[in-house]
């Protein structure tokens, strides 16, 4: 009997370290993918890098490819996408803090409730239909409010990026503002400090590591967003002249990746040229993405042990802000003297000055009922923003929408017939990637939660996974078409469609996971092993279980956001039009973002389909976050019972 046991706990150890390897091993996909692709980028790259040299490719600022005499500079390239990106920060930022401001200290919990859900609606905005709604609506409107022969432009391109990056400000500085302690603002309220100084020069900078967090964050949403940008930019590679004229058209690095790898010669220099590009992009987006962790850790270190910044911090974060508020002066005096004239623009900025200069003067209290409205219009300004984005799309396109429709295929290159294999071939996307994502993605989390303790290896796991999931889609799919479609000569498929979008979603469902798994409290585990359950059963049977929620709502998220992206399958798995709805993973398909992008930039008198499928995919995307909404909230019920 006794050595019938032994072999028996023998064989248990050995299951379980068999189980703790696949889970080892699903958790290291991750470093492994980042390095991969990172690699076989270079790797492509390297012919151009050789033949242009490393400095002439960075900082000439002519890009031709195509002329007689070809040039591969990318500074023009880099330049027009920081550009871009600080100009959607310039408006973005003071406006999504002013919201986060309201959400935190300013708004009742009911009004806190509805707000923020419907802030957090314009994350799940395709970015296909903001470039969309860029094209038809923001540029037309520039074109005629400053009489411009076009309003495809920088400002154009900041302004869409900038709503785009809302949701991320908002949602991470509201969240940093939340979490400083109340002990600080009932300290300064007992002093005699207004509600406003509190807020001020009291919470604010207790919290400005993370909303550091959220502008960094924000910006690598900008940095790495294509589809939006090269819908509305202009895409001219030239540099402003001069440098503050936001009339200018531009092209960022992912905007040229998208528009002309579709046309490029295969093993051309030009062709490895464009994956130089992507490289330069690939280290931007590490660069921004590593920062916004090492700031977030510095955050989560200082909120532990309560401290400010020290005095060298303040010092230089004052210079920066200074430098900051000086450039956006600039800007912003240029986009009166554009809107108005220049003696009216000189007026305009004299009143502010006389009004910044001297608010000392002015009482407390309407220094706060002044600051106060301009929050509150902040945040009314944001919900607009929303507000019109969807009365626009669903006014002309809900009349679209007929069981023809959705039923049909599309004629007459797509002005005509309905949108029904672009749903399908979305679904099969978008399943596709979920089947091949799950595994990988909930065997990291259970491993990096369960079996591993903090150590080398999981901050490189967690590190391979904050790359990956910073990683800009344009890349996801640079990269499957060059190894999937044509290294293993795949060709364009629904299958290399499938892997990129998973290589995208995975980190999204590992984060939330890993989540979900810490919210299960450590008594069950203990409960559980103590009654002879192993570490397995104890996480099939206990963890997991209680982790339901998390890992559903991480799920349907990524599935919402795979059902959205249109970089990473334009090159790998769609085609325009198609006939026949196949389940060959080898057959290309149709995809609703692909679809709404080539009506929108390709075919003329297609304004009628154009929107009917921008509510379509819209609607499908609200529909999937609703769904994790509704089963966080069952799950959680359900537990509380």
């Amino acid at each position: 009997m006794t050595e019938y046991t032994n072999i028996a706990a023998r064989n248990r150890v050995r299951w379980e370290k068999i189980i703790e390897s696949i889970w080892l091993i699903t958790a290291l996909i991750s470093a492994v993918v980042v390095v991969f692709i990172l690699g076989y980028l270079i790797y492509t790259a390297l012919p151009a890098f050789m033949d242009v040299g490393i400095s002439g490719f960075l900082f000439n600022v002519e890009w031709n490819p195509t002329g007689s005499v070809p040039s591969y500079g990318v500074a023009s390239l880099i330049i027009d996408t920081l550009l871009v990106t600080f100009g959607a920060l310039i408006f973005v930022v003071p406006l999504g803090l002013a919201t986060a401001v309201y959400l935190s200290y300013l708004s009742p919990p009911n009004i806190r409730d509805t707000v923020k859900p419907i802030i957090e609606l314009l994350a799940g905005i395709p970015s296909v239909v903001y470039g969309f709604f860029g094209m038809v609506v923001l540029c037309n409107f520039l074109r005629e409010t400053l009489d411009i022969p076009s309003g495809f432009s920088w400002l154009a391109a900041s302004v869409i990026l900038g709503i785009m990056a809302l949701p991320t400000i908002v949602s991470v500085s509201e969240d940093a503002l939340f979490s400083v302690p109340k002990d600080y603002k009932e300290a300064s309220l007992g002093l005699g400090a207004t509600y406003w100084y509190t807020i001020s020069r009291v919470l604010l900078p207790a919290a400005v590591s993370g909303i550091s967090a959220a502008v960094v964050l924000g910006m690598g949403r900008a940095i790495g967003e294509t589809m939006a940008v090269m819908m509305v930019a202009g895409n001219a590679a030239i540099i402003p002249e001069p440098i503050w004229n936001v009339l200018s058209p531009v092209r960022t690095l992912t905007a040229t990746l998208g528009i002309e790898m579709a046309e490029v010669a295969t093993n051309s220099m030009h062709y490895y040229a464009l994956f130089g590009v992507a490289v330069i992009l690939l280290i931007i987006t590490f660069a921004v993405n590593l920062s916004s962790a090492l700031i977030i850790k510095r955050m989560q270190v200082g909120r532990r042990s309560c401290r400010y910044l020290s005095a060298e911090g303040k010092k230089w974060l004052k210079f920066f802000a200074i430098f900051v508020m000086a450039l956006i002066c600039v800007i912003l005096f240029y986009l009166l003297a554009t809107i108005f004239s220049t003696f009216q623009a000189v007026i305009i900025a004299t009143l502010i000055a006389i009004w910044y200069f001297g608010r000392a003067k002015i009482s407390c209290k309407i220094a706060e009922l002044s600051s106060f409205s301009v929050i509150y219009a902040s945040t009314a300004v944001v919900i607009l923003f929303l507000a019109i984005i969807f009365w626009d799309i669903f006014s002309n396109g809900l009349s679209v929408i007929t069981w023809d429709f959705l039923t049909e295929s599309p004629r007459d290159l797509g002005r005509a017939g309905g949108i029904y294999p672009t749903i399908i071939g979305t679904l099969q996307l978008v399943g596709g990637a979920i089947l091949i994502a799950l595994p990988i993605e909930i065997g990291a989390a259970i491993y990096l939660i369960e079996y591993s303790r903090e150590n080398f290896l999981t901050i490189a796991l967690r590190t391979g996974n904050d790359l990956l999931n910073g990683t800009p889609s344009i890349v996801f799919g640079l990269f499957g078409f060059a190894f999937f479609v044509i290294y293993l000569d795949w060709g364009i498929c629904l299958l290399a469609g499938q892997i990129c979008l998973a290589l995208m979603i995975l980190p999204t469902i590992v984060r939330t996971t890993e989540e979900a798994l810490k919210s299960v409290p450590n008594a069950l585990r203990e409960a559980s092993l103590g009654l002879g359950a192993t570490k397995w059963q104890t996480i099939r049977k206990i963890v997991l279980p209680s982790a339901a929620p998390g890992i559903l709502t991480g799920i349907i998220l990524s599935i919402g956001r795979a059902a959205g992206e249109t970089a990473p399958i334009m090159f790998t798995a769609v085609i325009f039009s198609k006939r026949f709805v196949t389940m060959d993973v080898f057959d290309p398909v149709m995809a609703l973002p692909f679809h709404l992008y080539i009506l929108s930039t390709n075919v003329p008198g297609a304004t009628a389909q154009q929107y009917g499928t921008a509510v379509v995919l819209i609607v499908l995307v609200m529909i999937i976050y609703l769904a994790a909404i509704f089963l966080r909230r069952h799950f959680q019920q359900k537990l509380l019972r």
